[in-house]
């Protein structure tokens, strides 16, 4: 395992998509995670922002993020599968062989794990022709799937070739999940794995799980659930995982610091990950020039 197995997200930067990208290359990251809004609300539009992207070296690990898509019905359905059907179009656009697909929290959507794993196989196949994978997240305050055992068996039953399951670690740790689960999923149905961790041991009610999501969340080796993720990631190795990592990180103050120093956090994170973890080498990161015309 090397850096070129984890990747920044640009929600964990503040300032432009120029100035993200150039951080993240400095730190000595090879891909980034993006949202379809850092593309189609750049200033100078959706095709000069695939350039800059195309143009900056790195890959794209995937498009963040499709909501509340599966489980509705008629009207609703259509309108969510016309929107999923333009975030297709934005990831090919880009380059991105991924779509991650949130668990929904819609009061209108249906739990019924047949008719969800349904709307995901129709999405997946929609993908099909334009490169894109479908991966299913289960976020922890999901209305029906909000523990990573439930959204990997509606990714079983949906039984697409097109379609993994996103292991989300914050998601977890927030849930107090069973790691066990971890054993059933073949490695090659895992389309993403996402870390990060918290500062504090136990989140005491719904609105702080959801307050944390979004705003303090910390690199792995920062927080307070070292051991748990550590138990985490040596189960995914152990089991054959050798995908790509993403550092989803939504954290308030980390926007408000220079984006190369926290991209240098990250690169500590993914040492830590590495050396500490998965007792792997990876190199000491070089300091790589910043371009301030890419601020």
């Amino acid at each position: 395992m090397n850096l070129a197995n984890f990747g920044m997200d640009t929600i964990t930067l503040g300032g432009s998509l120029e100035s993200k990208l150039a951080a993240s290359r400095a730190g000595g990251f090879t891909q980034i995670m993006l949202w379809a809004c850092d593309l189609t609300g750049y200033p100078g539009g959706l095709e000069a922002a695939v350039a800059l992207v195309k143009g900056s070296g790195l890959a794209v690990t995937g498009i963040q993020v499709m909501r509340d898509y599966e489980g509705l019905s008629d009207d609703l359905h259509e309108y969510k599968l016309d929107i999923a059907r333009q975030m297709l179009l934005v990831a090919r656009a880009v380059g991105a062989p991924l779509l991650m697909v949130c668990s929904s929290t819609s009061k209108h959507a249906s739990g019924d794990m047949a008719h969800i794993a349904r709307d995901l196989a129709k999405l997946a196949t929609l993908a099909v022709p334009l490169g894109v994978r479908i991966g299913y997240e289960a976020l922890s305050w999901g209305r029906h799937v909000n523990g990573y055992t439930q959204s990997w068996e509606a990714v079983a039953l949906a039984d697409h070739a097109n379609l993994g399951v996103i292991l989300d670690s914050y998601h977890m740790l927030a849930n107090g999940a069973d790691l066990d689960g971890l054993e059933e999923i073949p490695s090659e149905k895992i389309a993403l794995v996402q870390l990060s961790d918290y500062m504090w041991r136990e989140l005491r009610n719904a609105e702080e799980r959801l307050e944390t999501a979004r705003h303090l969340r910390v690199f792995p080796g920062e927080g307070a659930h070292s051991k748990e993720l550590s138990d985490m990631l040596r189960r995914l190795d152990r089991a054959g995982y050798r995908g790509d990592f993403s550092f989803e990180v939504f954290n308030d103050d980390y926007v408000q610091l220079p984006q190369v120093y926290v991209a240098r956090r990250a690169h500590a994170g993914a040492k830590w990950v590495t050396d500490q973890v998965l007792r792997r080498s990876l190199p000491v990161l070089r300091a790589t020039p910043f371009h301030p015309a890419m601020a």
